[in-house]
């Protein structure tokens, strides 16, 4: 886990037609990604390897090579990696 002095950034996957922010909007988040069809937290929970048996730095780092392998095998072009710091998304026209 980071020390007080040590800055850590979150990363969530998300698709690229979301126009909600994961961090701070993420029920409309959410609701948009299933009204899609896309259930973003389903695949992730598919792809990363997690157990209770394992610490939560452990989990998290798990859980963030889970995202880098969906980004990276995006076949569909639909998926990307957002930080805390880079999800400013411009408001939709319509949702």
């Amino acid at each position: 886990m980071a020390d007080d002095g040590e800055q850590v950034t979150e990363y969530m996957l998300t698709t690229v037609d979301n126009p909600f922010d994961p961090f701070t909007r993420f029920d409309e988040w959410f609701a948009y990604d299933s009204f899609m069809g896309y259930h973003t937290p389903s695949l992730l929970d598919r792809i990363a390897k997690v157990s209770d048996e394992m610490s939560e730095p452990d989990q998290a780092l798990a859980i963030q090579e889970a995202i880098d392998e969906i980004v990276e095998e995006n076949v569909s072009g639909m998926w990307r990696k957002v930080s805390k710091s880079s999800t400013k998304i411009p408001k939709p026209e319509e949702v």
